[in-house]
């Protein structure tokens, strides 16, 4: 018998800590629930929606007239230089285990929020590193009507893009474990890199307060007019123009909209500094995207996941 909640607040499930209640609310402890739950859904012909760690995602304030899943299936196992994961493992506690056993590659993933699947799903990257150039398999559920196989992914079946996977494209297809290859280094030196990292992003980021991190993916120069590629020549790193700089070099840093602001620290995070409502940070949203347009002639793309709008 599932434990289906109903009316279920999804600020309470996200770290933003913005949203409106899920008509349906079940938690996955693991691969069996999970499949009764996509099942249940099904049968009702209601909408469902997976989440993760709820790092990477701002929810209507209507919130979601259907099925929420929260994935709780969080075995692991680490095996020589790979590791295995279920999708439901959050990111920071595989950084901290395979550094504990002198394992070298997620380092720089450190103080990334979230679950390994929805890290996966959105190829979550920081400092020069993707969570895709690790990943070696992906095993996934594949719906048909009401029918679920499992499936099994190699890395280029993946199509591991910036901020993209093919995952994002296959609505039906669900993960729900990754074998991540690693290598071998010395424990103290991959510790030493977490904690600059972690250092880093204290630094440069408002992690004071509730944000789903980035709001928008960085502009591919192909996308960048010339005359605005000169003016930030130095700001631009392996073709991409930081998004941040776009939007402080606007003046927004700062901005707000109810309980929503424009962060003066880092300008490519909105942060909930009281009460915020979604359509405060959709309001943000619209009027970064306006006037970054007006000023550069760049269409900035959202990175978070935005459900129920």
């Amino acid at each position: 018998m599932l434990k289906i909640k109903g009316e279920v607040p999804l600020k309470d499930h996200t770290i933003f800590k913005i949203g409106g209640p899920a008509r349906y609310f079940f938690v996955a402890q693991n691969e069996k629930d999970l499949k009764n739950a996509i099942l249940w859904a099904k049968k009702k012909k209601i909408p469902f929606f997976i989440l993760g760690g709820g790092s990477n995602v701002l929810f209507s304030d209507e919130g979601f007239r259907g099925l929420v899943i929260k994935l709780r299936n969080t075995r692991y196992e680490i095996r020589n230089t790979k590791v295995t994961a279920e999708a439901g493992v959050p990111l920071q506690k595989l950084v901290l285990e395979t550094a504990k056993k002198g394992l070298s590659g997620l380092e720089n993933l450190a103080g990334i929020p979230g679950t390994l699947g929805g890290a996966i799903w959105g190829n979550a990257g920081a400092f020069e590193r993707e969570i895709g150039d690790l990943v070696e398999e992906v095993k996934i559920f594949k719906i048909e009507n009401c029918k679920l196989q499992i499936a099994k992914l190699k890395n280029k079946d993946c199509k591991f893009g910036y901020r993209d996977s093919i995952f994002k494209k296959r609505k039906n297809w669900i993960i729900l474990e990754s074998t991540l290859k690693l290598k071998k280094g010395k424990r103290k030196e991959i510790e030493e890199k977490i904690k600059e990292i972690l250092k880093l992003r204290k630094e440069k980021q408002p992690l004071e307060f509730p944000c789903v991190g980035s709001v928008f993916k960085n502009v591919s120069i192909e996308k960048v007019p010339k005359k605005i590629q000169e003016r930030f020549r130095e700001k631009i790193k392996n073709g991409f123009l930081p998004a941040g700089v776009l939007i402080e070099v606007a003046k927004l840093k700062g901005y707000q909209i109810g309980g929503a602001k424009i962060s003066e620290k880092h300008a490519n995070f909105i942060v909930n500094v009281g009460n915020a409502k979604a359509n405060d940070v959709m309001q943000l949203i619209e009027k970064i995207k306006k006037e970054v347009k007006k000023k550069f002639r760049v269409q900035l793309e959202e990175e978070i996941g935005l459900v129920g709008f």
